[in-house]
C-alpha cells in the first residue's frame, strides 16, 4: 500500500480533515507532522461533528494508530483535554502516539505570541495568539523542551529556569509585563508527565516499520502550501512547513518512502488573517460564499476571506509540492453561483503572470485575469458519482485539471462522509 501526503493546496482550510478522514478507511497509520493547535480540522459523522487541533483525522477509526510527529509542536493541556473530550465520545485516544522529539508549547509561548503581535499593530501577522511561533522559535534557537523532557524532571527544571531567564527579561523589560515563575509552570507540565507517558515513543521508528510493513501511512498536514514559512506569503504564514517537504522531516521518514502526494483544494479560495490575496471579493458573491461554506475557523471561529480559485496559486502548489492529484471540496457551494470565475494569470505594472510571483509587491497590487465558466442551479449534495454530476459541474472540475495539470481524483460535494465522489 502506498505512503500518503495530503497537502492543503491554498491558504489552509481546504478541507483536509475531511479527505484525510475520507482515506483512513483504508488506512494503518495517519501522521500529524507539523503546526500544532493553531489549525483544527473538522469531520462530520452522521449527525455528529468532530474538530480535533492535534491528533490526527484517522482517530475516529478504530484500526487507525494517530500519530503526532516530532515537526509539531504540542500544548499538552490541549492534548490531554482533546484526548479526554474524544473519549467521551466512545472514541479510544489510548491509540495516540506523540513523538518524543515534539517540542512544547510553554505559558510563556503564548505570553509572548500575544504581546508581540499586539505590539505590531497594523503590520500584525493574524496569529491565533497559542503559542506556536515563540516555540519554534526556540526550537531552532536550541533553546526548546520536548515531549521527552517531561520524563527527567531534572533536566526540565533546568531547561525552563534557563528559558526564563531570557524570556522575563523580554517580557517586563520590553514589553512591560509581569515575570513568570518557573515553580507553577514546573508544577503543572510534570504533572503531565504520568498522563502522556504511555502515548509518547519513538515515532520515527513507529513509521518505519509501518512502512516496511506495507502498512498504508497517511500524512496530514496542517496549514496550506501558500501559508508555508518558506514558500508561502511570507511574513504572513505560519512557522513551519505544511509542504510535501515537511512531511520526511516532520515525521522522520525518507522521501522514497512517498509515492503519493494529494493536494486538497477548495473549488473557490479562502484565507484567514492578514496577507495578499489576488482574488478575493470584497463584494455580495463573497459575503454568500462565506455564508453558504461556513466559511468560519474551526479554531478561533474567525470569519475567511473568500474569493475565485486562483489557478495561479494552484499550479505553484502542485510545483512545489509535487502533487500527483487534487481533491477537490466543497464544489456543492458553488451551485449557488449563475457564472463561475477562475484566475488563469495575474496582471501587474510589471506585466503578466501566470507564474506565482515571488514579489510581495506584486501579490498586493495585481489584477487577476479571469476566465468565466457556466454555472449550474442543481443541488449536488447527494450525488454520488462523477457522471451525475450537471454537465457545467464536470466542465469545471475538467478544467481545474487542465490548468493544474494533474487530475482531480476526488470531489467532495457536502460535509458528510458519504458526500465524497471517486473518480478512477
Amino acid at each position: 500500500m502506498p505512503a500518503t501526503i495530503v497537502i492543503g493546496a491554498q491558504w489552509g482550510d481546504e478541507g483536509k480533515g475531511k479527505i484525510t478522514d475520507h482515506l483512513s478507511e483504508t488506512a494503518d497509520v495517519v501522521v500529524r507532522y507539523q503546526g500544532g493547535n493553531n489549525a483544527g480540522h473538522t469531520i462530520v459523522v452522521g449527525d455528529e461533528t468532530f474538530a480535533l487541533t492535534l491528533i490526527p483525522s484517522g482517530v475516529l477509526y478504530p484500526t487507525v494508530t494517530p500519530v503526532i510527529g516530532n515537526g509539531c509542536v504540542v500544548d499538552p493541556a490541549v492534548l490531554i483535554a482533546e484526548m479526554d473530550a474524544l473519549r467521551a465520545r466512545g472514541i479510544d485516544p489510548d491509540r495516540v502516539r506523540l513523538s518524543g522529539n515534539a517540542h512544547l508549547i510553554m505559558p510563556y509561548h503564548r505570553k509572548l505570541d500575544a504581546v508581540m503581535e499586539r505590539y505590531l499593530g497594523r503590520q500584525q501577522i493574524g496569529t491565533t495568539k497559542r503559542g506556536i511561533g515563540p516555540a519554534y522559535m526556540d526550537k531552532f534557537s536550541r533553546h526548546g523542551i520536548r515531549a521527552q523532557d517531561l520524563f527527567d524532571p531534572k533536566i526540565f527544571v533546568e531547561k525552563l529556569e534557563t528559558a526564563l531567564k531570557d524570556k522575563n527579561k523580554v517580557l517586563t523589560k520590553v514589553y512591560n509585563q509581569l515575570p513568570l515563575d518557573p515553580g507553577p509552570i514546573a508544577d503543572e507540565y510534570l504533572g503531565y508527565a504520568e498522563r502522556l507517558r504511555q502515548h509518547v515513543t519513538d515515532t520515527s521508528l513507529l513509521i518505519w516499520e509501518a512502512v516496511n510493513r506495507g502498512d498504508n501511512v497517511l500524512f496530514e498536514g496542517a496549514q496550506g502550501t501558500l501559508l508555508d514559512i518558506d514558500h508561502g506569503t511570507y511574513p504572513f504564514v505560519t512557522s513551519s512547513n505544511p509542504t510535501a517537504g515537511g512531511a520526511c522531516t516532520g515525521a522522520g521518514i525518507g522521501p522514497k518512502s512517498i509515492d503519493r502526494v494529494i493536494g486538497v483544494t477548495k473549488a473557490y479560495i479562502s484565507r484567514v488573517g492578514s496577507g495578499p490575496f489576488p482574488t478575493e471579493l470584497d463584494d455580495e458573491i463573497g459575503d454568500n460564499m462565506i455564508e453558504i461554506g461556513g466559511e468560519y475557523g474551526t479554531v478561533t471561529g474567525r470569519r475567511r476571506r473568500c474569493g475565485w480559485l486562483d489557478a495561479v496559486a494552484l499550479r505553484y502548489s502542485v510545483r512545489v509540492n509535487g502533487l500527483t492529484e487534487i481533491a477537490l471540496t466543497k464544489l456543492d457551494v458553488l451551485s449557488h453561483f449563475e457564472t463561475l470565475r477562475v484566475a488563469v494569470a495575474y496582471d501587474s505594472d510589471d506585466g503578466r503572470h501566470t507564474d506565482f510571483p515571488r514579489q510581495q509587491r506584486v501579490l498586493y497590487h495585481c489584477r487577476p485575469v479571469f476566465e468565466d465558466l457556466p454555472g449550474w442551479s442543481e443541488d449536488i449534495s447527494e450525488v454520488r458519482t462523477f457522471e451525475e454530476l450537471p454537465a457545467a459541474a464536470r466542465g469545471y472540475i475538467e478544467y481545474v485539471e487542465e490548468l493544474a495539470g494533474v487530475p482531480v481524483r476526488t470531489v467532495s460535494v457536502g460535509a458528510s462522509r458519504r458526500a465524497t465522489l471517486e473518480r478512477g
